[in-house]
This record gives C-alpha cells, sequence and structure tokens, in this order.
C-alpha cells in the first residue's frame, strides 16, 4: 500500500460427543449471552441469519477447543453455539479433522459449515495475530469479540492480513459487537480488518469498531468481482483507517449512523458500478469520505442527513471522484427491511457508548439513547440508587444526576487545538477532548429545539486537572451570563430554557483539556 498510516450467542439440546481437548466445557442448560436483539440489515435477508441459535452451547477457552466444537458436531450443518473466554493464539490453536469440520491451524477456519454462533463471554475473547476465516459458509453469527493485529507478512500470518475475511459462495453472516484492529498498513503487514469477496452476500456489520489500519475492508477483490453485496453497515466507528472504508466494487452496500474519525485518504469508496446508501452518518477530520478513488470506473451513491465535520476533499481527475465538497445523490437505493435512524449529530456519542466488544451489546433505541439488550424493568428500584430519604444521600456539589442531554446534543466552539474536536466534550469517553488553540476559548453545547439546563459539570481531561482558571457560562441564545467563577466542575444557576449554552474559559494557567461539557436539567 503506498499511503501511510498514522498508527494507526439456547438451551442445549441432547449431547456432544467432544474430543478430550483442553479449553472445551459443555455447558449445560446454559443461555448463551449472543444475537441480543437479533440480527440487522441485509443479514435479516435471504432467509435471516441466527447462527446456532437452538443449538448446544459449549464453551472453549482455545483456538483448538473451537475446531473441535466443529468437529464435535452430528454434521456441518449441526447448530452450536461457542462462547469463547481468553486469548486465542498461534500457541493454543491446530487443525482438527472430522466429518463436520474442515479446519486450519493458522485461523479459525469457518469452512463449508452453517449455522454457528461464536460469542465472547466472561471476561473477553481476543483473537490474537489470528484471523477468522469464512469461506464457503452461511448463517455465521460473530459477536462481542475482538480480532487484532492479524498479519499477510512478517510473523506469525494469519488469514492473509484479514482480521474477518469472507469468500466464495458466503451467505448471511451478522458481525456484531466486534473490536477489530490493526497496527499499520500493508508496509507493516497488515491488510483488510473485513473483507468480501467472490460471491459474498447478505451480510451486516453493526456496532463494531474499525480502527489503526491502512485498509478498513473490501466487497469484491478487483473491479471485474461484482458478485458480492448486499451489505448493512450501521452504528460502527471507523477511525484511523487509510482508505477502504469500505471498497465497494459491484452490488449495493447500506451505511447508516456510522462515525468515521481520521479518515487519512478516503473513506467509502463506491466502483465499478457499486451502489452506496449513506443515510445519517458523521465523518469526523477525515479526507474524502465519499466518491470514486484511484479507478476510472465509477460507483454511484445516494446521501441523506449526513454531518461533514472538518472534512476535505481532493480535486477531480482522471481515477479520482470525490462527492464532495458538497455530496450530492447520483442514484437511488431501495432497502427491502426496515430501519430506524438516529440523527447524524448524536452519533459520535451513541457510537462511542455501544461499538466494539465488551460493550455489553448495548444497542441504541433509535432516538440516540444508548440502550442494554434486555432492559430490566425501568419501574424497578437500582439498588445503588440513593435512598430519598437517606441523610447520607450525595451532596448538591457533587456531580449532578439524570440524563446528560449533551450525549443527544451537537457541538462547536471559538476553535480546537490539532488533534481535537469539538464532539469530543459529548461523547461520553473521559479519553477524548477539545482544547482550544490557546490558553483560552470557548466550548457549545447545542441542540435543535429549546432544552431546560440547570446545572453542567465541566470534566477536565486526566493530567490536566485544574487548567481552567475564569469563566463564564452563557446563554448563546441571548448572551446572558449563567454564571461565572473560576475552576472546572459542577456549576449550578437558575433553569434557563436555550439552544444552545457555551463555556466560556477566559483564564487559565496553560491549555485547557475539556473532556466532558455535561448539562442536566436540574
Amino acid at each position: 500500500m503506498r499511503r501511510p498510516v498514522a498508527l494507526r450467542l439456547q438451551a442445549a439440546l441432547g449431547t456432544l460427543a467432544l474430543a478430550a481437548a483442553a479449553g472445551v466445557v459443555l455447558t449445560m442448560p446454559e443461555t448463551a449471552s449472543a444475537a441480543a436483539g437479533g440480527a440487522t440489515g441485509y443479514a435479516t435477508q435471504n432467509g435471516g441469519t441466527t447462527g446456532g441459535a437452538g443449538g448446544q452451547t459449549v464453551r472453549a477457552t482455545t483456538g483448538t477447543a473451537i475446531h473441535e466444537a466443529l468437529c464435535g458436531r452430528a454434521g456441518s450443518s449441526t447448530p452450536i453455539v461457542i462462547e469463547v473466554e481468553g486469548t486465542i493464539n498461534h500457541g493454543n490453536t491446530s487443525k482438527v479433522s472430522g466429518d463436520s469440520c474442515n479446519t486450519a491451524a493458522d485461523k479459525i477456519e469457518l469452512k463449508q459449515v452453517s449455522n454457528i454462533t461464536i460469542v465472547g463471554v466472561g471476561n473477553g475473547a481476543v483473537f490474537d495475530q489470528l484471523g477468522i476465516h469464512i469461506r464457503e459458509s452461511s448463517n455465521i453469527v460473530i459477536q462481542n469479540v475482538t480480532v487484532r493485529n492479524v498479519k499477510k507478512s512478517g510473523s506469525p500470518t494469519s488469514n492473509g492480513g484479514d482480521a474477518i475475511g469472507m469468500e466464495s459462495d458466503v451467505r448471511n453472516v451478522w458481525v456484531d459487537h466486534t473490536t477489530l484492529e490493526a497496527s499499520g498498513g500493508e508496509s507493516e503487514g497488515y491488510d483488510g480488518l473485513f473483507d468480501m469477496k467472490d460471491n459474498t452476500q447478505y451480510v451486516t456489520l453493526s456496532y463494531s469498531t474499525l480502527r489503526n489500519s491502512g485498509r478498513g475492508g473490501l466487497i469484491g477483490s478487483s473491479e471485474s468481482d461484482r458478485s458480492n453485496g448486499y451489505v448493512t453497515f450501521h452504528h460502527n466507528l471507523y477511525e484511523n483507517i487509510d482508505s477502504r472504508a469500505p471498497l465497494l466494487r459491484g452490488g449495493i452496500a447500506h451505511m447508516y449512523n456510522n462515525h468515521y474519525k481520521s479518515l487519512n485518504e478516503s473513506g467509502i469508496n463506491s466502483r465499478a458500478g457499486a451502489k452506496a446508501k449513506v443515510d445519517n452518518n458523521y465523518f469526523e477530520d477525515s479526507k474524502d469520505v465519499l466518491g470514486t478513488f484511484y479507478t476510472d470506473q465509477a460507483g454511484t451513491w445516494q446521501v441523506s442527513g449526513n454531518i461533514y465535520d472538518n472534512v476535505t476533499w481532493s480535486e477531480p481527475g482522471e481515477d479520482n471522484n470525490p462527492a464532495g465538497p458538497d455530496p450530492q445523490s447520483n442514484t437511488t437505493v431501495s432497502i427491502p427491511y426496515s430501519f430506524t435512524l438516529d440523527d447524524a449529530s448524536c452519533v459520535p456519542s451513541v457510537v462511542s457508548a455501544t461499538a466494539g466488544a465488551d460493550k455489553g451489546l448495548k444497542v441504541s433505541d433509535g432516538s440516540c439513547t444508548p440502550q442494554s439488550p434486555d432492559p430490566t424493568d425501568p419501574t424497578d428500584p437500582d439498588p445503588t440508587d440513593p435512598d430519598p430519604t437517606d441523610p447520607t444521600d450525595p451532596d448538591p456539589t457533587d456531580p449532578p444526576s439524570g440524563t446528560n442531554l449533551s450525549l443527544g446534543a451537537g457541538s462547536d466552539g471559538s476553535s480546537k487545538a490539532s488533534g481535537t474536536s469539538y464532539g469530543n466534550v459529548r461523547d461520553g469517553d473521559l479519553g477524548t477532548y477539545w482544547s482550544p488553540a490557546g490558553t483560552t476559548g470557548s466550548i457549545s453545547v447545542k441542540w435543535s429545539s429549546a432544552t431546560t439546563v440547570a446545572k453542567i459539570n465541566v470534566r477536565e481531561a486526566a493530567g490536566s486537572e485544574g487548567t481552567v482558571g475564569s469563566y463564564r457560562v452563557v446563554d448563546h441564545d441571548t448572551g446572558a451570563v449563567l454564571a461565572s467563577g473560576s475552576g472546572a466542575g459542577v456549576i449550578g444557576f437558575s433553569p434557563v430554557s436555550l439552544e444552545k449554552i457555551t463555556f466560556e474559559i477566559t483564564g487559565a494557567s496553560g491549555t485547557p483539556r475539556i473532556a466532558e461539557f455535561e448539562t442536566y436539567a436540574g
């Protein structure tokens, strides 16, 4: 690759005959914690995607144990749920033989099989330098796992350098709540994070994080490989990716409610007659996020409701056709399944709270609010809630309770330092932050309609506590000063209805780093 990366699922039925392999445990009758809520997107079509639902549940802590479970089934289509815990790597993965499997030593091989779920449980599942390969298979669910640093060159190698790769007559795959990551680009030995080729169809990638890779993934291995498609990408985070987010050759793909951050060279690359439907995504600090790139064989797109935050665009050329700087639809795409769009302005916050492995399988409720897949009765008291009659209840100066209104809002400001973003103050992540270009500046939270606010909590990033000096809290709509003082933290004032509230830093002992600008109704 020429472009550098910038560092880049059921009650048990019957018994299962398993060979005595370390790391395999038969769990009866345990319900697997996967496929919560069921598949979404194109994976719901063509008969749907249920994985191993209804089959035996097995626990595995090694790659060999995963292969043993596959090979111990009655047949290659016997449903099975494989719960994985621990680190799966080359040292604990070997080839296993049997009539119901076709495995390999250097990858997790799902070849000529169907009706399988692989789900991370317990303290988590990490496939370290070991890719997952799906070939001539159908009805596969992969959920709640991390796949990292899979290489095609160097040592050790696996799966052609793809974290998850699909090829040769693959149908109905749902990959959900995964973390797929590398540590560089092709020159460092890595290839794609999520690849589909040679007649792969009806796939959904949802609530996943793809990061630190030269290539996010492709649909079609060449301009002539146009037998792939019907792929949905939703509520995913693509971060620090050079290109292919994804690369689409022929076929149809639907991208909605994804957060694209730091796409270094290009993003959604629709080419060779492909059609991309691109709805309510948030593109941030990126270049050429949509278009046809590196070819003269054009693709098309239909766009709606997207936000382009600090996106730059290259000039059109013979093999370069960016959709921007004002992206417009040049095709129409009919989607056969139902879906609910979150507003693009809340995509960074809702994706931050839901996307990736070990996030509790949280999803969006369709109105910008993360929720657990099987929420408890909201009328039941939380045992950790304070007793309203208890005199030891929190002091009024403690962080406020209730809904953080910033999580469903927008944001802007007076300036931002290199590598920071206004959206970082409303993403619910204390590891990200906004800084002004100098020592002073302002950051605002805004809504599309009047919202009542009576308290804010300005939280500084770790290592910068105490940097904020004097401040003012301003009703941006009227210019009224709601509060003033010094130091970050909880700030209360008389309830006010407004569409935009601003925290102005008028003095500081260095460059402030604001991790969260939380807003509350009381």
